[in-house]
Formats: C-alpha cells, sequence, structure tokens
C-alpha cells in the first residue's frame, strides 16, 4: 500500500483553489499525475511557526519546497513527465528558470510589497488564517522574506533598493509573460495534450495573478490582455479543480 501524501498548504479564494503560487504548483503537479494527496489547508489552528509551506508530510518524510515535493512524487512514480522528450525535459528546466528569475519577484512584490494590495488584500487574508498572536507576526515576516528574496535575486549593484528595481521586475515579467503567450500558441498545454511539471509551475505563478483581486494591477492588466494564458489558467482550474473549489 503506498503511502499517505498529505499536503499543507495555504487555502483559496477568488475560484483558486489555493491563492499561493507555490502551494498551487505542487497542487497542480498532483492533479496530473495522479498523486493521491490528502490537500491540508492552513487555517487559524495551525501549528506550524513559519510561513514555509507548502509541506508534504509522509509516513516517514517531511519535504518543503516546490521542486523537491516534485522530486519526492516522481520517485513514488507519480510523473507527470513520462511522455516528454529529453529536449522538452531540457526546455522545461530552461522555462523554470525564466520564470523563477523573471516572472516570480513580480508575483512576490504584486502581493507583498506592493503597499496597497499588501495591506488590502495580502495580509488580512493571511492574517485570518494563522492564529493569534502568529497573526500579528508571520505576515510581515513573510512580507519581509519576499523582499529580501527579490533583492537578492534583483538588487546587485547599482540596484540596491526595492525602488530602483520596481520599474525592471515589471518589464521583466511582461516580457516573461509575452514569452510564455508566444511559446503556449494555440496549445491546451506547453508541450501538447497533455500536462506536465512546466504547466504545474506556470499555472501556478499565473493563477493568483490572474485571479486575485488587486487595488494595483499593473501586471494583471497585462496578463489580461494575453488572452491564451487565461484560458490556458480557467482549463486547468475547470478540468482538475472544479469539484474542491472553495472562495475560503
Amino acid at each position: 500500500m503506498a503511502a499517505a501524501l498529505e499536503l499543507s498548504c495555504w487555502g483559496g479564494g477568488w475560484g483558486l483553489p489555493s491563492v499561493h503560487s507555490e502551494s498551487l504548483v505542487v497542487m497542480a503537479y498532483a492533479k496530473f499525475s495522479g498523486a493521491p494527496l490528502k490537500v491540508s489547508v492552513i487555517d487559524n489552528t495551525w501549528r506550524g511557526s513559519r510561513g514555509d509551506v507548502p509541506i508534504l508530510t509522509t509516513d516517514d518524510n517531511i519535504v518543503s519546497q516546490p521542486a523537491k515535493i516534485l522530486n519526492f512524487l516522481r520517485k513514488q512514480k507519480y510523473n507527470a513527465d513520462y511522455e516528454l522528450s529529453a529536449k522538452q525535459g531540457a526546455d522545461t528546466l530552461a522555462y523554470i528558470a525564466l520564470l523563477e528569475e523573471k516572472l516570480l519577484p513580480a508575483v512576490l512584490h504584486t502581493f507583498w510589497v506592493e503597499s496597497d494590495n499588501y495591506f488590502t488584500v495580502t495580509k488580512p487574508w493571511f492574517a485570518s488564517r494563522i492564529p493569534f498572536p502568529l497573526s500579528l507576526i508571520l505576515p510581515g515576516r513573510m512580507s519581509r522574506g519576499a523582499l529580501n528574496r527579490i533583492l537578492l535575486t534583483r538588487g546587485g549593484p547599482p540596484l540596491y533598493h526595492i525602488q530602483e528595481v520596481e520599474a525592471q521586475i515589471y518589464r521583466d515579467a511582461k516580457e516573461c509573460l509575452n514569452l510564455l503567450s508566444n511559446r503556449l500558441g494555440t496549445s491546451h498545454f506547453f508541450f501538447g495534450d497533455t500536462p506536465s511539471t512546466l504547466d504545474a509551475y506556470v499555472f501556478g505563478f499565473l493563477a493568483p495573478l490572474y485571479k486575485v483581486r488587486f487595488p494595483k494591477v499593473q501586471l494583471q492588466v497585462h496578463l489580461k490582455q494575453l488572452s491564451n494564458l487565461c484560458r490556458f489558467c480557467d482549463d486547468i482550474l475547470n478540468s482538475y479543480f472544479r469539484l474542491s473549489l472553495g472562495d475560503g
């Protein structure tokens, strides 16, 4: 009998099974590969002390970080990439690196650094799901972590401050979205008719940007002009998550 697989992750809202990109990556990959995850949504009874989710727990393993969780699932024979060629496998790694370098900083900035978005949407949403008194501390810690992550990847000389890198972050993100749109074209998924690891990553990064209602939406506006990427997100939501959606 296969080991029980339990995923602790942030929950959903705005028609999404999770509003958290890295949780969504793992949830989508599990759907694509047939991994029987028991999803445990974090709420205000959560006993964790940090925001380092998603976390996969089995009988004798605790795995965090999407890439490590996906590798673990592949070792358990839940592989969404069986049909990919060696070149497509290499392309997958290249595109994931591109997403993390060019798109993730803008997603983090949209959620955690842009002050209007953070104070009106992100902070209240996450705080409502974290037990007191951690709810007073953890959102701010997550915001600082997001800022540090942005600056680590983008803040080398001469760009030291978030104000200096902000315009470049959004330029890079828009270029990345354009590239993804051109690569997807009219296909259902990035490598044909079957979803794979790359589709899980793209969906995880794009869907919150597409669906969450923010007051400051410059990247969302650009994404919504790329109709094939929006259709891609909608198709995955409708095909794989329709029965499990809650507005959390």
